[in-house]
């Protein structure tokens, strides 16, 4: 009988999205939203290019405002920073962004995407696939567990911890992060040099017609429908977060920044060759600020101890207004 429960447990516990938890809405504990101002943001999109989807995917006939697609926004909505200003995709739309400069595969997160939800369980989701030559993409590995017996209403919530690996995930104003890393064993792709990052709205009918499926093949439900203008997916920004090594980037700079140890356990030393008047800021991936200090000197020791471990952006700004961030390793 304690052998027959144990297997049980263990199944319990071990098989794969049975009761899997991911990261919770944008504020809670271990959440990985990052707010639009975050210092970890070195550029953002400066391209978009939107295929509209219809307002319902189920039936083309049916219109809003005379229009049987969404029309929303414009394209250009969905470059620069997070501002509220979206373009909506509709059922199964396409925006495909491009970048001044690649986006590369460093540590942690490399890239958000920002939609504009006003409400944490108000979810519009989107597929997130990546190029280095705008022919070959590869798609983010998403994966849903919300229930699919029954439809998620038009205006009806998610749970966000049931969501990995979807854009849409977070509020307003919070990105949602997607590391390079986990699509590591693609071919066919440069991830040191990705210049084109596709966003696919999620038609999220359990219809199986209509239906569009996760990673791991199970049926997406989402919001829907959704028979408006403003339908499906609303893109409103996406920023990178590590730059490829093609990129311009503060080396090549007269004032540089040095951190070492990186990674760090405790105590960590900056040098800046230009010191003096101004201030030290370190940030989480949230962009809360975690330590201020207001007076620089050319070599400088800080104590991070406190901090837990995770990613950190330490960013010095200088009486002239100038500011250089590197990023921080806590083990």
């Amino acid at each position: 009988m304690k052998k027959t429960l144990l297997f049980f447990l263990l199944v319990i516990l071990f098989v794969p999205g049975v009761y899997a938890q991911y990261p919770p809405p944008a504020g809670e504990p271990g959440t990985t939203a990052i707010y639009k101002d975050s210092a970890v943001f070195k550029t953002w999109a400066t391209g978009c290019s939107v295929v509209r989807g219809f307002v319902n995917i189920s039936d083309t006939t049916i219109t809003y405002e005379g229009q049987n697609r969404a029309f929303y926004g414009n394209d250009a909505d969905g470059t620069g920073a997070p501002d509220d200003f979206s373009v909506s995709l509709g059922d199964g739309g396409i925006a495909t962004l491009t970048f001044d400069h690649p986006i590369g595969n460093g540590e942690g997160p490399d890239f958000a995407i920002f939609e504009n939800s006003a409400a944490d369980g108000f979810l519009e989701l989107g597929f997130v696939e990546v190029s280095s030559d705008g022919s070959r993409y590869v798609r983010f590995p998403a994966v849903s567990l919300t229930q699919v017996e029954t439809q998620v209403s038009t205006f009806g919530t998610l749970d966000a911890t049931k969501l990995n690996n979807f854009a849409g995930k977070y509020r307003l104003f919070y990105g949602t992060p997607f590391d390079l890393a986990d699509i590591s064993d693609s071919t066919g792709i440069d991830l040191n040099h990705i210049t084109y990052v596709r966003i696919i709205d999620v038609v999220g009918c359990i219809q199986p017609l209509y239906a569009t499926y996760d990673s791991q093949g199970d049926t997406i439900n989402d919001p829907w429908p959704t028979p408006f203008h403003s339908c499906g997916f609303d893109l409103d920004a996406a920023g990178i977060i590590n730059l490829g090594p093609q990129a311009i980037n503060d080396e090549t700079d007269p004032i540089t920044l040095n951190i070492f140890p990186n990674p760090v356990n405790s105590n960590v030393s900056i040098s800046i060759t230009q010191a003096g008047p101004g201030w030290l800021r370190v940030t989480d991936l949230t962009g809360q600020t975690r330590l201020q200090i207001s007076t620089l000197q050319n070599f400088q020791k800080i104590d991070l101890g406190h901090l837990a471990p995770g990613i950190y952006f330490l960013t010095v700004r200088l009486e002239n207004g100038r500011e250089i961030s590197k990023k921080i390793i806590k083990n």
